[in-house]
This record gives structure tokens, C-alpha cells and sequence, in this order.
């Protein structure tokens, strides 16, 4: 898979389709799904636009974090080497999302699931759009909450977005959603509301009305300027 590309992104995408049978084992079915569905994103980022193509893929190395691998295994040193400060080669990035997302996808020996792409829902309960409208007093639903497509179902909205209470939005999830470009990137911006965070310690979803809205929307800043 391996075009040219020489940044620490491209060599870190072709080492993930290189260890594919690896990375599969080494992660369980809900962290795979999760890898899977950052990738789709990253594969489906506008190649131009190098801010979106940075965040998606610093949801990629999030998602493989999880790995037991040995620190001088290829995919964990190119994971640790791979710089997100200057904006990657946001095509050959993008390309290599798309060609990744393709192996992962053609049958493979190793045990597992079927690959998963963004348009298939991440394993979160999710309303529909006429259940998310009513949420919002009949309303359309506010542009920064994440919308998931469906192909069966027309689109859905995880319903950790709205508050147990009052049904509504969260207030700190549209303005987490609005940092997590969540309108460009819903895929991603739903993989990192739902995977664990160790300085959160636990999922940024179940914490939400737990923890002080000013955490939550400090580890999505930190996510965003790479820190």
C-alpha cells in the first residue's frame, strides 16, 4: 500500500493494513469498531482540509492506544513518532485512509468481526431524527449534535447527547461537538465521546452531568490542539 507517502502518518497507516491480523487480536470487538470507524472518517475527510484531516487522524492513534504491543513493535514506535503540530499531507493521508479502509474491509484469515464502515452505527443506543426533534421541543435538532447515518434507518443521534432530566442537549455536548468538528467529522466526534479516556477515567459519555462541564470541554481541546 506503501505509494511514496514518507510522513509519519502515511507510515503509520501502512503499518496498521502491514499488522492488520495483530492489531485485529490484540483489540477487543468494541475497540475495533471504534478503530474502524475513525479510519472511515479520516477516509472521507475533505483532503484539503488540513485542520479536519489532523483531527481525524489523532482519532486514529487514540484508537489504537489500547494495543499491547512491545515499545519496539513498528506500529508503536510510528504511533509514538507520528506528529500532528504541522498539518500532515492531508491527500496522501486521506488516500491512505481510503486504501486502508479497503484491505480491512476484503476478507482476512484472522478471526473477527466483518469490517465495519462509517455508514454501519457505533454499539451506542441512538435516536431518530423525529425522536431527537421531539427531544428538542419540536424543533430541528441543533446542527452541532452528531448525526449518524443509517442506511436502514435514516439518520440517528446517540442518545447520551441529551440530558436525562429535561430530554434535552446537553449544553457542554454542542459546545464538545462544535471543538470535535462534529458537523465535518460525526464518526469521530462519536468515537471519542464513547471510548475511555484515562485522564477523564472512563468514557467522556458517562460522565456527562458526573464530572464539571469544564473537564469535559478541556480533554476535547486538548484532543484538538494535540496535546
Amino acid at each position: 500500500m506503501n505509494d511514496g507517502r514518507e510522513s509519519s502518518a502515511g507510515r503509520l497507516l501502512d503499518l496498521i493494513g502491514e499488522h492488520r491480523t495483530t492489531i485485529r487480536e490484540a483489540l477487543d470487538d468494541e475497540q475495533y469498531t471504534v478503530l474502524l470507524a475513525r479510519l472511515g472518517a479520516l477516509s472521507e475527510v475533505a483532503p484539503d482540509n488540513d485542520r479536519a484531516v489532523r483531527r481525524a487522524l489523532q482519532g486514529v492513534r487514540l484508537a489504537l492506544l489500547p494495543l499491547p504491543l512491545p515499545f519496539d513493535h513498528p506500529v508503536r514506535v510510528a504511533l509514538d513518532s507520528t506528529r500532528l503540530v504541522a498539518a500532515p499531507p492531508g491527500p496522501a493521508t486521506v488516500a491512505g485512509a481510503r486504501e486502508l479502509m479497503a484491505l480491512l474491509s476484503s476478507p482476512s484469515p484472522s478471526p473477527g468481526p466483518e469490517a465495519t464502515t462509517p455508514d454501519q452505527p457505533l454499539l451506542a443506543p441512538a435516536l431518530s431524527a423525529e425522536q431527537a426533534r421531539a427531544r428538542c421541543g419540536g424543533a430541528a435538532p441543533p446542527p452541532e449534535l452528531i448525526r449518524l447515518s443509517d442506511p436502514q434507518g435514516g439518520d440517528r443521534y446517540p442518545e447520551f447527547q441529551f440530558a436525562a432530566g429535561s430530554g434535552t442537549p446537553y449544553q457542554v455536548v454542542l459546545e464538545v461537538n462544535r471543538l470535535l468538528l462534529a458537523d465535518i467529522d460525526p464518526w469521530g466526534a462519536a468515537a471519542w465521546w464513547l471510548s475511555g479516556n484515562t485522564w477523564l477515567g472512563g468514557t467522556p459519555a458517562s460522565l456527562l452531568g458526573r464530572l464539571p462541564d469544564e473537564q469535559l470541554v478541556g480533554a476535547a481541546t486538548a484532543l484538538v490542539e494535540g496535546d
